[in-house]
């Protein structure tokens, strides 16, 4: 009831056909596909991006039996300086522009942090940060709506929207249905609130569960106030709410994972297929 995939450039760096034959031999469906991170001799420069480099790349894709489910263009969209934030927008509306080129309907990226390197920042939770994160934000789905496609925002405990509520404050205020979710049930968590996972969850489905186009798979290890981030099935999220959630509100969802490399994916990929079939080990597997 779902489609999994991976982001391409856990597989290399690679021209595109080779990439593509690579991830479509482990038996996956679709790809997270970040251009600079993951096409060998791509390094976008502003103006770069045409129709033929993304035909050319998607087609590639395409071939070997995969949807390009999201191109990954994470930009700051808050960063503190006007005129790299402004390059950033712009580069991010090129890949708005070329998007339906490569055959991909969504373009994401995660909201941000008043501190240029993506780190937190107190100011984050501040209501200044948050007003020129909507700004941002209107003029990228100002573009979205010019050329068909969906800017897809991503929630991180640490950015500008860290929480479900804030999640719908954001699609409220944007009032588009060109903006839509990225769903990452772990870039929510923290050692903080991990134990709170499951009303995290729920409370994300129930507040804009019609809005996700794309789920993140990892995991996460929560011990003695310390975190890290794992590849699905080694670690504490309880999969089992995850994909229950998954199968009765968003069947054949995009899932892509994360913190899989190429010889793991297929031990990722035969855990979300167990999950699946919503077997007894998976009515809690969260290890907490």
């Amino acid at each position: 009831m779902m489609r999994i995939g991976v982001r391409a450039h856990d597989f290399g760096k690679l021209p595109a056909e080779e990439l593509a034959a690579r991830i479509s031999a482990r038996g996956l469906s679709c790809v997270q596909l970040a251009l600079s991170k993951a096409i060998a001799g791509i390094d976008l420069k502003p103006g770069e991006l045409n129709p033929g480099m993304a035909f050319h790349i998607g087609q590639a894709f395409h071939r070997h039996g995969l949807q390009i489910a999201v191109l990954g263009c994470y930009i700051n969209p808050i960063h503190p300086d006007p005129e790299i934030r402004r390059a950033l927008l712009d580069l991010f509306k090129e890949h708005l522009r070329y998007a339906r080129d490569f055959g991909c309907g969504v373009v994401a990226l995660e909201t941000g942090s008043v501190s240029a390197d993506y780190s937190y920042h107190p100011d984050n939770r501040g209501e200044p940060a948050f007003q020129m994160f909507l700004s941002s934000i209107a003029r990228l789905v100002q573009e979205a709506e010019s050329f068909g496609v969906i800017v897809g925002i991503e929630g991180v405990t640490n950015h500008v929207v860290p929480t479900p509520a804030s999640m719908r404050k954001v699609l409220d205020a944007i009032g588009s249905n060109h903006l839509q979710v990225v769903f990452d049930p772990v870039n929510l968590l923290s050692a903080d609130n991990c134990r709170d996972q499951d009303r995290i969850m729920k409370e994300a489905f129930d507040l804009y569960g019609d809005r996700i186009v794309a789920v993140h798979a990892k995991d996460f290890i929560a011990e003695k106030g310390e975190w890290k981030t794992v590849r699905a099935g080694r670690g504490s999220l309880n999969y089992g709410l995850l994909l229950g959630l998954i199968r009765q509100r968003k069947p054949y969802v995009n899932m892509l994972l994360e913190e899989a490399a190429e010889d793991t994916v297929e031990e990722c990929l035969r855990f979300l297929q167990i999950g699946q079939l919503g077997g007894s080990e998976f009515q809690r597997c969260g290890r907490f």
